[in-house]
């Protein structure tokens, strides 16, 4: 080839090249930016999205929220009348206003006016303006389910027990604050927008419902690209969306026939529409108000793990949760299933178990081999056996998304419910793990993290080990690895160390989170060693959790770069209690972090304005008490706790601080009636227990002490403080066999305490 041929096809090729260069880089400075969108609106969706839009109007998200009207209140307010306690409520019509005339916050019946609706299906809640912007839940819902299923009735949301003014659940009251509890689910770009100085609200949204832009974010960019592309396609935010929701490559589903189960054809690749949906549809704390869909939760949200109060130790639901938390457990969410896999995300109407035909074979799974009933009953639908049912809000029945096997064996050993007993409630738990481990014979023997979690939950010693090897088992969904790591701070041993190290590593955030919220366990040069790296992860929980712990080691043990991102981390910190500065909780929080700091006088300030917000707050009466210990200042503690008393006098933290205060003024017999009190308000509070032993030690009681110490051991078994006192004192009063007991528990409990060691060898007679 002549070189000059060479030389022009080079020419050629090179001005091909930078043709698409500066075509490609046109589109890159077209490309709309997304980082300045704001909220347009669902009007704005609805001429490209039709589809959507009709599935939506449909939906629960659409009616979310709406103004009191005759078109949206679905309640009796024909002179109806209600009666709660021998309280009675009335319902009825003024001037075109619905009113309801019922008790207030001073205990005098009086009118108000519905401002709000809120739901539909199967309740109805009214929402009621107070002054300072606040909005208030009214306690008595409508029931809109058919009268012939019990509805078309005003009921009480709390009806075993008389909620009276006062109660932090009293309608008026903080904790039916619609601005806090409810507000942030039910509108689309909602802003609390409460200001701490005044204790007022200026609470805004764009829309009074969930609509398109709660779950996309704002659309001003994607509109502005539609109209000028028209019939263009593209992602993200190349065509001006906030988020895109589905995964880059789309996946299809193929049926496996050896299993009968249908598998992703490529692994999940983004968790942002789980994510997305886990805002409201988890329980969870704000940690920011900067949300937006595809982000992690856990940037801008602290979901709950499986707390006691909120899930069984088998991980089923059992206060209400939302589903998120639930989900992560599932071998669905493991196995790349998404919400949008069984529900319609723009109308998320249940799929029943018409869903759970499209990944699972109906001729090996909806048959009598598998389900072992008639066809036709009710065992035999997935829905029942595998997504338990309970009901919440008196009226709400809602299914457990953790998609389990029933395992009755488990109700045997550890009392946690199953979907069998739902249905045979006439027969024993016994009964059914005997059938089912005919037709499953190694039903028993799979592990379950549930063991671990009752073992930690108990403070039983062997709960130890087995909250270890489940911190470590990478196999097990990362809620309950962070559920494990958060229980082990009642247990000690060296090998704990290495596991929080390990923790602190881990690649799912909440695991990371919990231990990072734990490391108070250890010495500070340790912390700082173990945790200082966490202040710049990537993840806001975590760097948050790492800086609350850390706050109080000394400068020395950081290096400049960690103690400015300390800095950092604790700023984010404030702000997030600053997000929730209308809850009592996040005051006391901010006055802890003060004290750590070293900041006394700030530290009351806090307390006391958490005490401001709600005084039946015991802890915030406490911490308050302690700081004026700390300052000496004592002679103010006392009436100050003897008040918290007349707020709240079955708070047991209240009765223990009291009782440690007068143990100091040397009125021991004063003190023994208020530590008794603590001791008798929550048994399963060890150090309460320890201290009601020890002042009857003081006091000569030496039989009743021992009897009080092991009462407080049924509850907290491998607590080492009740176990060296309990070896101790039985030592003392010559009974070497239960002090050899005690002793041999104590060093399994905490193995690497030289003085539980030397009990432990001199009962037994070694050097």
């Amino acid at each position: 080839m002549h070189p000059s041929a060479t030389r022009s096809g080079d020419r050629v090729k090179w001005l091909a090249a930078l043709c698409l260069a500066l075509l490609l880089a046109a589109c890159r400075r077209a490309a709309p930016d997304v980082t300045t969108a704001t909220y347009v609106g669902r009007t704005a969706c609805v001429p490209c999205h039709a589809r959507e839009d009709s599935l939506w109007r449909g939906s629960q998200h659409a009616v979310a929220m709406q103004p009191a009207t005759d078109s949206t209140v679905l309640g009796d307010f024909h002179d109806a009348t209600f009666t709660y306690f021998g309280q009675p409520s009335r319902f009825l019509r003024q001037g075109g206003k619905f009113m309801v005339r019922t008790e207030g916050a001073d205990g005098n019946a009086a009118d108000f006016e519905i401002a709000y609706t809120f739901g539909v299906y199967p309740l109805q809640q009214y929402l009621i303006a107070f002054p300072g912007g606040r909005y208030q839940m009214l306690g008595i819902a409508w029931d809109s389910r058919p009268r012939a299923q019990g509805g078309q009735r005003w009921f009480h949301l709390y009806p075993t027990r008389r909620v009276a003014p006062g109660d932090p659940l009293h309608w008026t009251a903080i904790d039916q604050t619609w601005n806090y509890q409810c507000a942030e689910c039910h509108s689309t770009n909602l802003r609390k927008g409460y200001d701490a100085a005044t204790n007022t609200y200026h609470t805004t949204w764009s829309e009074i419902h969930v609509a398109c832009e709660a779950c996309h974010g704002p659309a001003s960019a994607h509109v502005a690209w539609a109209r000028a592309n028209p019939g263009g396609t593209g992602r993200g935010s190349a065509v001006g969306l906030v988020a895109t929701l589905a995964d880059s490559a789309v996946p299809t589903w193929v049926m496996d026939t050896v299993t009968g189960i249908a598998r992703r054809s490529i692994p999940r690749r983004s968790g942002a529409e789980v994510e997305t949906c886990a805002r409201c549809h988890a329980r969870r704390g704000v940690l920011n108000e900067d949300f937006l869909p595809g982000r992690l939760l856990v940037q801008t949200h602290r979901p709950a793990l499986l707390e006691e109060r909120v899930y069984e130790a088998d991980g089923q639901m059992l206060d209400e949760d939302y589903n998120y938390a639930s989900f992560l457990q599932s071998r669905m969410y493991a196995a790349g299933v998404t919400c949008s896999d069984c529900h319609d995300p723009h109308n998320p109407s249940p799929g029943g178990d018409a869903a759970c035909a499209r990944c699972h074979l109906v001729t090996r799974f909806a048959t009598p081999a598998h389900h072992h009933h008639r066809e036709g009953s009710a065992g035999a639908g997935c829905v029942a056996c595998h997504m338990a049912e309970r009901t919440y809000m008196v009226v709400d029945p809602r299914h457990d998304h953790s998609f389990r096997r029933p395992r009755p064996d488990l109700t045997v050993a550890l009392g946690t419910p199953n979907t069998c007993n739902d249905c045979h409630r006439d027969r024993s738990a016994g009964w059914v793990a005997q059938a089912a481990a005919r037709w499953y014979p190694d039903l028993a023997a799979r592990p379950h993290f549930a063991r671990a979690l009752a073992a930690g939950r108990r403070g039983l010693p062997e709960g130890r080990d087995s909250l270890v090897a489940l911190v470590r088992d990478t196999a097990q969904p990362g809620v309950v690895r962070a559920t494990a790591v958060s229980l082990l701070g009642t247990y000690a041993g060296s090998n704990l160390a290495s596991t929080y190290q390990l923790a602190l590593w881990d690649r799912d955030p909440l695991v990371r989170a919990a231990a990072a919220e734990d490391l108070e366990r250890f010495e500070p040069a340790a912390r700082a060693q173990m945790g200082a790296a966490l202040l710049e992860d990537s993840v806001r929980l975590v760097r948050i959790a790492a800086a609350r712990t850390l706050a109080d080691v000394p400068a020395a043990q950081f290096t400049p770069a960690q103690l400015a991102a300390r800095d950092t981390a604790l700023a984010e910190y404030r702000a997030a209690q600053m997000v929730n500065a209308d809850r009592p909780e996040a005051r006391l929080n901010l006055g802890n972090l003060a004290l750590a700091l070293g900041d006394t006088a700030g530290a009351e300030r806090e307390y006391r304005a958490a005490l401001a917000l709600d005084s039946s707050v015991g802890a915030a009466w406490v911490n308050l008490a302690d700081l004026y210990r700390r300052t000496g200042r004592d002679h103010d503690a006392e009436p100050l706790l003897r008040h918290a008393l007349t707020r709240d006098s079955r708070d047991a933290g209240t009765h223990h601080a009291l009782g440690l205060l007068l143990v100091r003024a040397g009125r021991r017999d004063e003190a023994l009636g208020e530590l008794a009190r603590a001791a008798a308000l929550a048994p399963a509070e060890a150090r309460y227990g320890l201290a009601y032993g020890l002042a009857l030690l003081d006091r000569g009681r030496t039989v009743a002490a021992l009897a009080a110490l092991r009462q407080s051991l049924v509850h907290d078994p491998a607590d080492p403080h009740l176990l060296y006192t309990l070896a101790t004192f039985s030592r003392d009063a010559g009974d070497r066999t239960a002090a050899l007991e005690y002793a041999r528990r104590l060093v399994a409990a905490d193995p690497d305490n030289p003085n539980a060691r030397g009990l432990l060898a001199q009962l037994e007679g070694r050097p």
